[in-house]
C-alpha cells in the first residue's frame, strides 16, 4: 500500500493529544501483523522493532494531532488540485504523514527502529519523557513541512501562564450589554507562521476593548498554546455604542438585563492591548526569526482570569531573557506568573546524516537546503536524551497546519517518501 492509503487509515483513528489509546492498539496490531515487536513507556510513546534488531536508524513521529474541537470525530478527507484537505477540521497530516511514512517502511518489513511519540502538541510531552533504549546511529524526524529543506536545528521555546483575580461587583448603572467577538481569521502555527503577518484575535479584540472603554465581565479565546488565535469573545457592558475598527469584529447587543454587573480588573485589557505580540528579534541574513513570542489564549472561570503565551528563541539565552521580561510585565500588570513546558534549542550541526540527505536530496531539488526552523521539533529534546544518535529532520509540503485549512501536497509525499526510502537502502 502506499503512504496516501495509509495515511486514510490514519485519519479514521482518534488521535487528539492525550488520546493514546486508539492509536497505541491500531499500531500494534499493525506491527504485530508484520512480525514487529511493539513497547509501549509509561508517557504512551511507542516503540516498533524487529527481534534481535539490528538498525542503524531510527524513525520518529509524533502521533497526536492538533483537534480545534475538542468532541473531534474522523475528518473527511477532500482531494483538490493536487492536495489533501478536511473538511471542517484539521487535516493532521502534521504529523500523521510521518506516521503514514513508518507504516509504509513497516509494510516492506525494512529493519529499524519505529519510535510513535505522544502528546507533542500540547508540549513535546512524550518526548520528554521517554522510557527506551535505542540502539541506532541515525534517527530521522518525519515532523517537517518543505519539501526541499533538510531541518538541523530548532528554536527552544517555553509556556508562560499570568492569572489575576477577576471580580469586582458593581451596581448596573445603565449600562448596556454586548458581546464582542473575532472569528473565523486563518490562524496557524506560532511558530512556522509568526513572520506571516496573520492576525491574532486576540490583539484585534484587545484594540477595540480598550478604544471603546467598555467594562469587562467575560473574556474567552485562542485554541492551543502554539496555534496564533483564531477566535475570541467578549462579554462586555456600556453606557455608548461599541464601535470596531476592523472588519473582522462582531459586535452584538444582548437583552439581557442585570441589577449588579461583575467586571473584570481593566489591568488585563491594559496588558492584552499594551503587549507587544509576534517576532521580537529577526535575522536578515539567515532569513530566520530568532526570538518571537505568541499570545495564545485566555480563559474566564469562576474566580480568576489566564492567559498562556508561548515564547520560543533560537538562542538559550534569549529564550530566557523573553522569560524574564514577559513575567515581569505580567507582574506588573497585576498577574502571577509561572512557567512549564521549557525546552532547549537544538542547535544546528552537520553531521554524517545531514551530508547523506542533502546528497539525495540533490537527485530531486535543484537547491535543496539545510536550515533551523523556528518552531519546536522533538528533535532538541531527543538530542539531549540520545546524544550520540544524529539527527535531521525532513518531510512533505504542508501549508497552515493547526488550522481548518491545512493542506499536504501529494506530489510532494511521493517525491520525500522516495527520498527516505533510497537513503535507508543506502544505510543499510
Amino acid at each position: 500500500m502506499s503512504v496516501i492509503n495509509f495515511f486514510h487509515q490514519l485519519t479514521a483513528i482518534p488521535r487528539c493529544s492525550k488520546n493514546h489509546k486508539p492509536f497505541i492498539d491500531f499500531i500494534t496490531n499493525f506491527a504485530t501483523d508484520r512480525g514487529y515487536e511493539t513497547f509501549v513507556d509509561d508517557a504512551n510513546n511507542i516503540l516498533c522493532k524487529k527481534e534481535n534488531s539490528k538498525a542503524k536508524v531510527c524513525l520518529q513521529s509524533h502521533y497526536d494531532i492538533v483537534c480545534l474541537d475538542d468532541n473531534a470525530t474522523p475528518p473527511i478527507i477532500i482531494e483538490r488540485d493536487g492536495y489533501l484537505y478536511a473538511q471542517n477540521s484539521t487535516l493532521g497530516a502534521d504529523n500523521g504523514i510521518g506516521c503514514a511514512m513508518m507504516m509504509a517502511c513497516m509494510d516492506s518489513g525494512l529493519d529499524l527502529e519505529y519510535l510513535f511519540t505522544s502528546d507533542e502538541e500540547i508540549g513535546l510531552l512524550g518526548a520528554n519523557d521517554i522510557d527506551f533504549e535505542l540502539n541506532s546511529t541515525y534517527m530521522i524526524n518525519l515532523d517537517s513541512e518543505c519539501e526541499n529543506e533538510i531541518c538541523i536545528g530548532c528554536a527552544g521555546g517555553v509556556d508562560i501562564k499570568g492569572t489575576i483575580a477577576k471580580k469586582e461587583i458593581i451596581p448596573n448603572d445603565g449600562y448596556t450589554l454586548y458581546e464582542i467577538s473575532v472569528n473565523e481569521l486563518d490562524g496557524g502555527h506560532s511558530g512556522v507562521d509568526i513572520d506571516k503577518n496573520i492576525p491574532n484575535a486576540i490583539k484585534l479584540l484587545s484594540r477595540t476593548l480598550k478604544e471603546s472603554n467598555c467594562l469587562v465581565l467575560d473574556i474567552n479565546g485562542g485554541e492551543r498554546i502554539n496555534s496564533i488565535p483564531k477566535s475570541v469573545s467578549a462579554i462586555v457592558a456600556s453606557k455608548d455604542k461599541i464601535i470596531s475598527k476592523d472588519s473582522f469584529t462582531t459586535i452584538n447587543k444582548l437583552s439581557t438585563e442585570a441589577k449588579h454587573l461583575t467586571i473584570l480588573s481593566p489591568k488585563i485589557v491594559d496588558f492584552l492591548y499594551s503587549f507587544a505580540n509576534g517576532i521580537r528579534e529577526y535575522d536578515k541574513n539567515l532569513q530566520s526569526v530568532i526570538t518571537s513570542i505568541n499570545l495564545a489564549l485566555i480563559k474566564t472561570d469562576f474566580e480568576k482570569v489566564t492567559v498562556e503565551l508561548s515564547a520560543r528563541s533560537m538562542d538559550n539565552d534569549k529564550l530566557e531573557l523573553i522569560t524574564n521580561e514577559t513575567a515581569l510585565l505580567l507582574e506588573n500588570f497585576g498577574f502571577s506568573s509561572s512557567t512549564n513546558g521549557k525546552y532547549p534549542a537544538w542547535n544546528p550541526q552537520t553531521n554524517e546524516l545531514s551530508d547523506i540527505l542533502l546528497e539525495a536530496y540533490k537527485k530531486e531539488f535543484p537547491n535543496p537546503k539545510l536550515y533551523a526552523i523556528h518552531a519546536g521539533l522533538e528533535c532538541s529534546i531527543l538530542k539531549h536524551k540520545y546524544p550520540n544518535i544524529k539527527i535531521a529532520s525532513l518531510g512533505p509540503n504542508i501549508h497552515l497546519p493547526h488550522s481548518y485549512n491545512e493542506r499536504v501536497e501529494l506530489a510532494s509525499i511521493e517525491k520525500i517518501f522516495k527520498i527516505l526510502k533510497d537513503v535507508l537502502m543506502g544505510i543499510a
